[in-house]
């Protein structure tokens, strides 16, 4: 799951994404509207966590893009203003969620998580195939009955296998949605993250790899 947060103070930026970061999602960062516009147009995020009042390009006219455009990212607006007209104006404008500052970070994640199930690629909470179990809700897994001690990135990796039933996933689609924009895509993090996976996933191995295409459970 790939999130963007456009927050003007750089302080609670990086504190949030970090946040993020360590439920396991990819994610990056900008600081004015026009930088939120130009990443939203570059990659596919499913969420954008958006603080309304932004530099140069303001909050609510990133929302209109959005729905312009016709994108797939749900908006979970931030704002200082709380009130109930604040909210409602949000929310016509687009954004599908609102969380007035400050909040709790907890809520803050269990709403990402709220809505990137509501997206046009939907996770439902409990992945099951040849053995492997991934509860993407309680962020547990397992292959039968053995608990599957994963990090967030091969977390997200198996969950993306999961989800495409069988079909093979390029690397590429694996850089995309499961790390941020600073990702190399020379560095062969998606094959390192790979073997790490399939070892702790054990024999008989299950990821194979399609020479040329990527990667199929």
């Amino acid at each position: 799951m790939r999130i963007l947060v456009a927050e003007d103070e750089e302080t609670l930026a990086e504190i949030v994404a970090t946040g993020l970061r360590r439920a396991g999602f990819a994610v990056d960062t900008v600081y004015s509207g026009d930088a939120a516009i130009a990443y939203l147009s570059l990659h596919d995020y499913d969420v954008v966590v958006l603080d309304r009042d932004l530099p140069r390009v303001h909050g609510d006219d990133v929302a209109r893009h959005l729905v312009g455009t016709g994108s797939r990212t749900r908006i979970l607006m931030l704002t200082a203003a709380g009130s109930m007209e604040d909210r409602v104006m949000g929310l016509d404008l687009g954004a599908d969620d609102y969380l007035p500052k400050p909040f709790e970070f907890p809520e803050l994640v269990s709403r990402v998580r709220a809505l990137r199930r509501r997206s046009a690629r939907p996770a439902p909470p409990l992945l099951e195939r040849d053995g492997v179990r991934l509860d993407t809700v309680r962020r547990t897994a397992e292959r039968d009955g053995r608990a599957l001690e994963l990090s967030p990135k091969e977390f997200s990796l198996l969950q993306i296998l999961l989800e495409a039933e069988g079909g093979v996933v390029s690397a590429e689609e694996l850089l995309e949605r499961a790390w941020d924009a600073h990702a190399d895509p020379f560095t062969g993090a998606v094959r390192v993250a790979m073997s790490k996976l399939r070892g702790k996933l054990g024999d008989p191995p299950l990821i194979r790899t399609v020479q040329g295409v990527g990667y199929v459970l």
